[in-house]
């Protein structure tokens, strides 16, 4: 017997009507009761709970991982509400449950969305075994400070690669099908413009102008809707003036109007209720009205909503429909879940992953992440059979914790294996291992161990020193102002340069930092961001040349924090600067009459560049590019056009490229970036090989909100760079033309 799949139509069909149905029956306060989610992070939450539950009063619940409670959790819900109605249990899954993968900023950093995918695969399915059914990640919110502390969870500078990232990662959350065991529903945060935040101060206020808004923080969002994201979480801060949680623009005209999102929107934590911190509302009930207005579907860990919606629908300010599109909102998720057929979590039927796959995604997760951003003379790969010795020192050199990074309230560190572990592990006997920590912590400054520091180095063949900030550094709420190393770290590795050998700076962060203290006394550095479990075996190996280091900056490194925010896709302005137009500030004679010194855009104490460009990463061989081709030197508008490029490992070990595709628009009717990826590829390249990689580049691709911020294609030349970071590459043009007439006037 043929068993009859069923049409998708059809099953919105009958979700539309079941949720219907369940409209009908329902209470005004227990339609509200599904618009609340509250905390259940603690051991005593099922008493505690208990009576909301069976009075319908509650519609999620968050922090709880504690399977058995979960479940009777949901078995309260299920079982003594009177409409039976299952629980979102929700938790931070960041960036890995128990096992834990690089940050989100490091994932980045491996340019590769198929395993982002299998690392929120990972996560998910570890997730659904503790009774979790929804995750509040990616944050594709884009990120151009490296000051404020959730870039480490963002996915970098550039909305293109967030877009195809934070896509990859909602379907590694959300597979085919959400209701296949092992799912979890995802939520895009946060929604919008929270990477703005003035002076990188978490929480700070975000003025962005609506063509920017359109042109750089939305796209991430939009292309997370077009995948089918499960939710959206408004963000802490104004966006011009307007609270995220109260903003109608974002929430109604953006997400509901023009994209058509179904799914739900949950504010961040107590956000609604601190609208009258912003000063937007006057009290609670302000705040419960102007959020639901706005189109906020579900209240996280708040009780605005529970205590005054009631009230404001009964005076007639609030329209019951606003309630109940809110409801339909949040019921048609838990129907997508199959939570009404299948509330509880059964472990025993959720997708097993094996502690080796897991532990191989993230170990590979960790490698690919590593970025070289110096390797003088060549020093790595370190030879085996040149070293009898080796100086192991640094506070974060073994410190399994801290290299898990922010947001790993699930994490194990009894899992991780740390750098020094892991260089242990693959040199065993046969090289000796002279580890001193040298600083309890990174911020440490006392310089007492680093005597034995020095000796240690002295009587090594190399060095490495793991240095970076500890992961309570980054992440929410912790950003700072001056993002260099902390502590003693620079003066640790001046003491350690003097001893004359070989010094390589393994680097463990939550963001970019400012180098430039250290970048000059040491010859090598990896920048490892917080790798997760894996990180220290990743490392090793790199270090020791089984791997060769492939990662791409995410996120461009300043020279100093007054360069802040430098990123590549700038305007080019009315006096772009170049090398020839700059002076440095040690340049300026005394008594110099004032000049206006180039009439060009730059910092007199920094120039115009970043220490290391967004896409730089160095590899353990040379790769050449050649034989740049356009399909055709003119496209019309609904076309496409074919860029085809060979890449060559020039050198004697294979290793894989991330190649890259920039475009520039040359003339417009706003002003437009210098650069915007477009494109990339990884690719493995054997020593010797020659492989030719295309892209397909269609006149959609150059889409762009113009002066009336509409989404407009125009007709004009434009540049086109192909290579292996933002700042180098092979450049051909195009022309795309109206397809009206053939000499492209419209």
């Amino acid at each position: 017997m043929n068993r009859l799949i069923p049409n998708p139509a059809d099953q919105r069909t009958a979700i539309a009507g079941r949720i219907a149905d369940l409209l009908a029956q329902m209470t005004l306060n227990e339609k509200i009761g599904q618009m609340t989610q509250v905390d259940a992070n603690d051991a005593h939450a099922t008493e505690r709970l208990g009576e909301l539950l069976r009075n319908g009063r509650v519609g999620s619940v968050v922090n709880q991982v504690d399977v058995t409670t979960v479940n009777e959790l949901q078995r309260i819900a299920v079982e003594e509400s009177r409409l039976g109605i299952p629980l979102l249990v929700a938790r931070d899954v960041i960036h890995g449950f128990t096992t834990v993968m690089p940050i989100p900023l490091g994932q980045a950093a491996t340019w590769n969305p198929a395993l982002l995918r299998a690392g929120a695969r990972v996560a998910a399915v570890e997730a659904a075994a503790a009774g979790v059914n929804w995750t509040f990640a990616p944050m594709i919110d884009i990120a151009r400070d490296p000051r404020w502390g959730r870039i480490a969870e963002s996915f970098g500078e550039d909305p293109y690669l967030t877009s195809r990232l934070g896509v990859a990662m909602i379907e590694g959350f959300q597979g085919d099908d959400l209701q296949a065991d092992g799912n979890i529903a995802a939520c895009a945060k946060h929604f919008a413009g929270y990477g703005a935040a003035e002076s990188g101060r978490d929480y700070a206020t975000a003025n962005i102008p609506e063509n920017e808004l359109r042109n750089v923080y939305l796209p991430p969002f939009g292309a997370a809707v077009s995948t089918g994201v499960a939710s959206i979480m408004t963000s802490f801060s104004d966006l011009n003036g307007v609270p995220a949680s109260a903003n109608r623009f974002l929430l109604r005209e953006i997400l509901r109007e023009e994209w058509g999102f179904r799914g739900l929107v949950v504010s961040d934590w107590d956000s609604i209720r601190q609208l009258s911190t912003h000063g937007l509302s006057s009290d609670d009930r302000d705040s419960a009205y102007q959020a639901a207005d706005a189109g906020v579907d579900m209240e996280m860990a708040g009780d605005a909503y529970r205590n005054h919606l009631a009230g404001l629908v009964e005076e007639g300010r609030i329209d019951i429909d606003i309630i109940d599109a809110a409801v339909t909102n949040i019921l048609r998720v838990k129907f997508d879940l199959g939570l009404f057929e299948s509330p509880y979590a059964e472990p025993n039927l959720i997708p097993e992953i094996c502690q080796r796959e897991k532990m191989a995604v993230a170990k590979r997760l960790a490698t690919e992440s590593v970025v070289l951003l110096k390797n003088q003379g060549a020093v790595l790969p370190l030879m085996r059979a040149r070293i009898d010795s080796l100086a192991v020192i640094g506070p974060l050199a073994d410190a399994p914790y801290e290299q898990l990074g922010t947001w790993i309230f699930d994490g194990d560190p009894g899992l991780s294996i740390t750098g020094l572990a892991g260089l242990r592990d693959l040199l065993g006997d046969d090289i000796e291992i002279n580890y001193v920590r040298a600083m309890e912590t990174s911020r440490s400054r006392s310089t007492a161990s680093f005597d034995k520091a020095v000796s240690a180095a002295s009587r090594s063949d190399a060095v490495i020193l793991f240095l970076g900030e500890e992961s309570i550094l980054s992440g929410e709420a912790h950003s700072r102002a001056d993002i260099c190393l902390p502590g003693a770290q620079a003066s640790l590795v001046r003491s350690i340069r003097g001893c004359g050998k070989p010094v390589i700076a393994v680097i463990m962060a939550g963001r970019p930092l400012t180098l430039t203290e250290i970048v000059d006394d040491v010859d090598a550095i990896l920048f490892a961001w917080h790798p997760g479990t894996m990180g220290g075996e990743a490392i090793a190996e790199l270090i020791f040349g089984i791997r060769s280091p492939s990662g791409k900056l995410p996120a461009s490194f300043p020279r100093m924090v007054g360069q802040v925010p430098i990123y590549y896709g700038q305007k080019n302005t009315g006096k772009p600067p170049c090398p020839e137009s700059i002076i440095h500030i040690d340049q300026i004679p005394v008594g110099t009459p004032q000049t206006s010194l180039g009439m060009s855009s730059f910092h007199l104490d920094a120039g115009y560049k970043p220490l290391y460009p967004f896409g730089f990463g160095l590899s353990y061989t040379e790769f050449e590019y050649d034989n740049l081709k356009l399909s055709a030197e003119e496209i019309p508008i609904g076309g496409s056009l074919t860029v085809s490029v060979d890449v060559t490992n020039a050198g004697e070990m294979p290793a894989d490229e991330v190649v890259q595709l920039y475009v520039r628009d040359l003339v417009a009717n706003v002003t437009r970036p210098v650069k915007e990826l477009k494109g990339f590829r990884r690719i493995p390249i054997e020593p010797g090989q020659t492989v030719s990689t295309e892209f397909e580049l269609h006149t959609d691709d150059l889409a762009f909100f113009g002066r009336n911020n509409t989404l407009i294609v125009e007709p004009g030349d434009f540049h086109l760079w192909v290579g292996g970071a933002s700042d180098s590459g092979l450049r051909a043009g195009f022309a795309l033309v109206a397809k009206d007439s053939p000499d492209g006037a419209a």
